[in-house]
């Protein structure tokens, strides 16, 4: 082996023992593109030349396929890091927290500052070197995306400890650092990495429930006590984009949103336990709500609704969408006879049943969209689309649109509109 490779594997060596000085941000190369560096750094002090290349390409393809720089890949890892450090300062001032605790965060940001100023073409020279190639495999690069934060520009990482610790105060760390939205699925939180993009400025009539609802997710946001919410009404009126639209709005105010099946209701009060602790607005949310006779998920939904010895946390609530009134389904078989000895004792169970949706403590009434209530709709949402026809040739357009396909509501008008930009915009006849 060349002096100079020597000089590169004592080199390399040097940046691995930085790594694993780290104290607490070890998680920072759990990630695909840190799991190849690390790889990379290994088989470049064994010296192997093969070894190296196929490293090498491996630590190419993660950084291309996550679409990043090695520097914007390290600062968002951590943000989203899942340490001590960071948990203890979502919940506390970082003054309150214990000194060797942030002695050690402020130590491993400065080891991860060397790391982040590495030069991007640095491995591919290292490369070459070891395994004595006539020129520098391809570098990565690609241009830096902005961040979220300061620190990263600082001549000392140490410095920007206060304003990580805001960070992980406002967005939360892992994976509530990661996504905004999230569904339950086999028995854990998963993250949505696309949810619907749905805004409050696109949804049009309705405007007393939309307006009640956006004022009770304030109250959230604020941490005064909010209620759990139904949303009630025909198909297609708007109920779930509501709900969804509130995500987009208020994220960065900490709000997340949890979209639980009926099937897992079941584990509902699970889920809000694990939501408790974390320093984070949520609503769960639960869409086409209704249940049927002997209904494990109609015991657990009543369980969060109505409280039980445990307190209701503060920072969730639960916001469900149905088409009926009733909740709970009711048969004519159900109904107690006068002659049952047990009539009163009957009579209570059924009317539980019906009155099931009083637990919510906010039910919210879409009436099914009339004439005019559609063409408001088709109206905001054209001009949203930036389609200019004269309102008579809309009108006429969009009525026949409902009398053809799904009848008059926001998600027809949502469907015409969208349908007559597309064929306006390629130039279809009519």
């Amino acid at each position: 082996m060349s002096g100079l490779a020597s000089q590169v594997i004592s080199e390399v060596q040097r940046y691995r023992q930085c790594i694993y000085s780290l104290l607490l941000y070890r998680s920072v190369f759990d990630s695909a593109v840190g799991q190849a560096f690390l790889t990379l750094l290994e088989t470049l002090c064994r010296g192997n030349s093969e070894e190296c290349l196929g490293a090498y390409a491996q630590w190419f393809q993660a950084l291309a396929t996550a679409q990043q720089s090695w520097r914007s890949h390290l600062v968002q890892q951590i943000l989203r890091a899942d340490n001590p450090f960071s948990l203890q300062a979502q919940q506390y001032n970082s003054l309150e927290l214990p000194n060797a605790l942030l002695d050690a965060a402020r130590q491993d940001l400065r080891t991860l500052q060397k790391l982040h100023e590495f030069p991007s073409d640095k491995l591919s020279r290292w490369v070459q070197t070891v395994c004595q190639l006539p020129q520098a495999p391809i570098d990565w690069h690609i241009s830096e995306l902005p961040l979220p934060v300061q620190f990263p520009s600082l001549s000392d990482w140490a410095e920007g400890l206060t304003e990580l610790a805001q960070y992980y105060q406002r967005h939360g760390t892992g994976l509530f650092g990661q996504h905004r939205a999230f569904r339950w699925q086999q028995d854990q939180l998963v993250g949505i990495a696309t949810p619907d993009p749905a805004r409050l400025s696109q949804l049009a009539a309705y405007e007393i429930p939309r307006s009640e609802l956006i004022k009770n997710t304030r109250f959230l946001l604020a941490g005064y006590p909010a209620l759990h919410v139904l949303l009630y009404g025909s198909r297609g009126s708007g109920k779930s984009s509501l709900v969804k639209a509130l995500l987009n709005e208020y994220s960065d105010q900490g709000l997340r949103l949890v979209e639980v099946a009926k099937a897992d209701l079941r584990n509902l009060p699970l889920i809000v336990d694990q939501l408790r602790a974390v320093p984070l607005k949520f609503i769960v949310f639960v869409d086409d709500l209704s249940f049927e006779e002997d209904d494990e998920a109609f015991k657990a939904l009543k369980v969060v609704l109505e409280g039980s010895v445990t307190a209701r946390p503060q920072n969730v609530v639960v916001y469900a969408t149905s088409n009926r009134r009733h909740l709970v389904r009711e048969y004519f078989s159900e109904r107690p006879k006068p002659s049952d000895q047990d009539e009163i004792q009957a009579w209570d169970t059924l009317q539980e049943k019906l009155s099931f949706s009083d637990r919510f403590g906010l039910t919210l009434t879409f009436e099914p969209a009339d004439q005019p209530t559609y063409l408001e709709i088709v109206r905001h949402l054209g001009r949203q689309a930036g389609i200019s026809l004269p309102d008579e040739d809309l009108t006429q357009r969009a009525l026949q649109w409902a009398t053809r396909h799904n009848g008059r509501s926001g998600r027809t008008a949502r469907q015409f509109v969208d349908f007559l930009n597309a064929e306006l915009k390629l130039g279809s006849p009519t």
